[in-house]
């Protein structure tokens, strides 16, 4: 039986919602007549907005969260939205405790999520799907396991990425080709320095020409100001001073996107961009540009022994930023940008 009312449950993170796009394009084309939901923090709402497989936006506001008194109002009130949403299917993709309680509110007969979910949050699901490889295959067919669980298994993966071309209006003196860059990341273990960013730009845009985009969140700032001064060609820093869609807006005409594994990675390789990503802590297998949207791009891992550890905190010294060199990525950019 087709859901009247479904809603997808993946807040966060940027680079996660856009490994989960594809979800929400399969759930339109098995309930082509439901009114299909996201609900989604706030500061990411820009990339899935005016989606044209979505019905209708939730922003979850975490920042309510910082106050004891405003968080216990909030919570009330998201409780309420969503079980006057009246949904009869609900999709948890993030798996914590918060979207646990988030799903359960919905008071939808039918609750999705996976089996080994995290905090708790499993117990929360009607439905629990089970994923023996979940560690060794890429995000983006983790969470489209979910699609093929429902009765999607027929279908194929398909990205579409909302594009405001008005954004890129006050970009239209800016000479091209565009390389996108983002040299932060909120892990620093997934930064690579910022000085062998400079050499690799440095190299490409005497090769190539074109203009470096320097794109991030605010807390990327300090980063692209540093990288900013020592780069020798042009160079326009949009750091902190662009929205979700406007970010999406550059990205979409951008030659290439050179970055660590952050979210505008991510976003890039959703709309096709070719990619090349140096990978550190985490396993490009798992979260690298997902080929199959963006086939030309590469991740390039470390050959360290605590190689795709995924921690925060490194006990070894940060070798790995070393062991990915300069020359391993310039080889992918130059074969992206010849052909």
């Amino acid at each position: 039986m087709q859901p009247r009312r479904l809603a997808i449950i993946k807040p966060s993170a940027l680079g996660d919602i856009a490994h989960t796009l594809p979800v929400l394009s399969g759930l339109r084309r098995l309930y082509p007549d439901s009114h299909i939901t996201w609900v989604v923090n706030k500061g990411f709402a820009g990339l899935v907005r005016n989606h044209p497989h979505l019905d209708e936006v939730i922003e979850f506001d975490r920042r309510a969260y910082k106050n004891p008194i405003t968080a216990v109002r909030y919570s009330l009130q998201l409780q309420q939205q969503l079980r006057r949403a009246r949904f009869d299917l609900v999709v948890d993709l993030q798996g914590l405790l918060r979207t646990g309680l988030m799903t359960a509110a919905t008071g939808a007969p039918v609750r999705l999520g996976f089996a080994n979910a995290r905090e708790g949050s499993r117990h929360f699901y009607s439905h629990r799907l089970e994923v023996p490889d979940a560690y060794t295959i890429h995000a983006v067919d983790r969470y489209w396991r979910m699609i093929e669980y429902i009765g999607g298994g027929h279908l194929h993966k398909e990205f579409h990425v909302p594009v405001d071309a008005d954004a890129l209006q006050k970009l239209s003196d800016v000479p091209q080709p565009w390389f996108a860059v983002a040299p932060g990341a909120k892990w620093l273990t997934k930064r690579w320095p910022i000085k062998q960013f400079a050499e690799l730009l440095n190299q490409t845009q005497a090769q190539f020409a074109g203009t470096a985009i320097l794109l991030g969140s605010p807390d990327d700032i300090p980063l692209s100001m540093e990288l900013a001064k020592l780069l020798k060609h042009p160079c326009l820093d949009l750091t902190g001073k662009t929205s979700i869609s406007e970010m999406v807006a550059v990205l979409s005409r951008s030659a290439i996107m050179i970055s660590n594994d952050t979210g505008p990675l991510h976003v890039a390789a959703a709309l096709g961009v070719p990619c090349v990503a140096a990978y550190l802590c985490t396993k490009v297998n798992l979260h690298g540009p997902y080929l199959g949207a963006s086939p030309k791009s590469a991740g390039v891992p470390t050959t360290v022994p605590c190689a795709g550890s995924y921690v925060r905190q490194c006990p070894h010294g940060l070798k790995c930023f070393t062991d990915v060199t300069v020359e391993m990525l310039a080889r992918e950019v130059s074969r992206i940008l010849s052909k």
